[in-house]
């Protein structure tokens, strides 16, 4: 599963030919959060309060970037990174 961001201990990544809806995958703390990328809801597992405001801050800065992923990862293509938050 390639990862394509990495911020203040948050990891992100994205399976290639993942079930949809569209989503990431945020890793903090040994707890994973399944992200939408159309609604920026969380639909599986869980984060603590401040990790999950700062993956929906990243999120809406780049949910462009994150649905280009998202069509990359489905074709079987590499997505490559997308800046972290600063």
């Amino acid at each position: 599963m390639p990862e394509i961001s990495r911020f203040y201990g948050i990891v992100i990544r994205m399976y290639f030919d993942d079930h949809n809806p569209p989503h990431f995958h945020a890793d903090y703390g040994g707890r994973e959060a399944l992200i939408d990328i159309n609604t920026l809801a969380l639909f599986a597992g869980e984060l603590p309060p401040r990790a999950m405001g700062l993956v929906a801050e990243w999120t809406s800065l780049h949910q462009d970037e994150l649905m280009a992923a998202w069509e990359k990862a489905k074709n079987l293509e590499p997505v490559g990174k997308i800046d972290p938050l600063p």
